[in-house]
């Protein structure tokens, strides 16, 4: 194993190189702050949403899902306090003109032209994006991208209690995306304008929050688990009061170690009745809720774990990411865990100049991605440039077709991790996975 410090360069590398991540718009010279998912990393995107899904909603009783509208009635924003208090603090150097977030910089010198003492007082920057609905330009029609997916997931607390009537505690959960003027992204997808959120609210008798807070805290540490991030690279911060959102009585930022540093990667929020008594002041609608019994009538307290996508993407990716030695030469590779990889085995003829052998290795790549859809066929280049390729990808297994499969019906697989190679037949791996 190679002591090489990995850094956000070779993740961006490696992202940009094989297909996971691009710079949006990037045929136009590129757009700040915004980032285009490639074939493989929308399949690993969307593994880990579903592996999301399936542990905090499909695996669980007390979870419904919704997917609210982007664009939503401008009185959720200002009831929220987002329109007032969802701001920034912006200094400007007035010596090129470049604008940054006041506590990402030392104010002393300028990062851009590198000039001192050129910063000017800070001044509070909104970061919603603002639009309007319709045709008609005004204040009646102003609407904005939301900042967060949480108000969308409040403003159906009704319709799912009115539908379902559900036991206290239940969640509402949702997937999707979110949208902030950041006044300087940085660090890959870590800090972006556009990017993906999984949220829940998690509604809970005022007098009972902290069991359920801890519920969800233990399943957030099982989720990174599952992700496959090391158990010593994850941190638990508790937050001061000054620190914490307006809303929250009490937050837990869990932080990772990331290649940049360590940086919040989720967060877990106590929320209290503040939402749902804001929906009940501006729109006049009551959000009470009545006990099955008719016992208690009151409004619930709220719990909220909060997941950003990219940010998951990225701990997947640097925890995975792997130096090691093979045959004297470094060999870097992604260790991802195999419910996440992108593609689970590559299918290959050992020659593909040999018409019997490709015939068969298309056989037996048909199998395959009938039942398992990410399989991926390579010919490109000699055998050991077709494993490095899939090692860069994180693919676990290499299925190679060559004289022996025409003769015994056995096949070459090869293990990602290991290097080694066995012989096994199609109905073997079928069987076993």
């Amino acid at each position: 194993m190679s002591d090489k410090k990995i850094t956000l360069e070779d993740i961006a590398s490696l992202c940009k190189r094989r297909g996971f991540i691009f710079q949006g718009s990037e045929v136009y010279g590129g757009l700040s702050g915004t980032w285009d998912f490639g074939p493989l990393g929308v399949a690993l995107k969307k593994n880990i949403m579903n592996l999301w899904w399936q542990m905090f909603v499909d695996d669980r009783e007390d979870m419904y899902g919704v997917d609210a509208s982007i664009l939503m009635n401008q009185k959720v924003w200002q009831a929220s306090g987002h329109v007032d208090t969802f701001t920034d603090p912006l200094v400007e150097c007035g010596n090129c003109k470049a604008r940054f977030r006041e506590d990402q910089i030392d104010t002393a010198k300028c990062p851009t032209c590198n000039k001192e003492n050129t910063f000017g007082e800070p001044r509070m920057f909104n970061m919603m994006f603002k639009t309007n609905i319709g045709p008609v330009d005004d204040e009646s029609s102003i609407s904005y991208l939301r900042p967060e997916t949480a108000q969308g997931i409040f403003t159906n607390y009704k319709n799912v209690v009115d539908t379902f009537y559900p036991d206290v505690p239940f969640g509402i959960a949702q997937i999707g995306k979110a949208f902030r003027n950041e006044i300087s992204p940085r660090d890959f997808v870590f800090r972006s304008r556009e990017f993906e959120q999984m949220e829940i609210e998690y509604f809970v008798h005022p007098s009972k929050w902290e069991e359920s807070f801890e519920m969800l805290r233990i399943a957030i540490h099982e989720w990174c688990k599952q992700l496959g991030l090391p158990e010593s690279t994850i941190h638990e911060l508790e937050v001061e009061e000054s620190d914490r959102a307006h809303y929250s009585k009490r937050t837990i930022d869990f932080e990772f170690d990331f290649p940049h540093g360590r940086k919040e990667l989720l967060g877990l929020a106590y929320r209290t009745d503040f939402d749902l008594a804001n929906i009940h002041r501006v729109s006049g609608k009551s959000m009470d809720y009545r006990t099955k019994d008719g016992s208690e009538v009151f409004v619930p307290h709220v719990i909220e774990p909060s997941f950003g996508v990219e940010r998951a993407i990225m701990a997947v990716l640097t925890s995975a990411y792997t130096v090691d030695q093979v045959n004297g030469e470094d060999r870097a590779y992604l260790k991802l865990p195999h419910h996440l990889a992108p593609i689970k085995y590559c299918v290959s003829p050992l020659l593909k100049n040999k018409p019997e052998l490709v015939a068969k290795a298309r056989e037996v790549y048909a199998v395959l991605k009938k039942k398992y859809g990410a399989v991926m066929w390579d010919d490109n280049g000699n055998i050991g440039k077709r494993y490095r390729r899939q090692d860069e990808i994180g693919t676990p297994y290499c299925i190679v077709i060559d004289f022996d499969t025409l003769e015994d019906g056995t096949v070459t697989v090869r293990d990602r991790d290991t290097t080694k190679q066995s012989r096994t037949t199609l109905e073997q791996i079928l069987t076993d996975n």
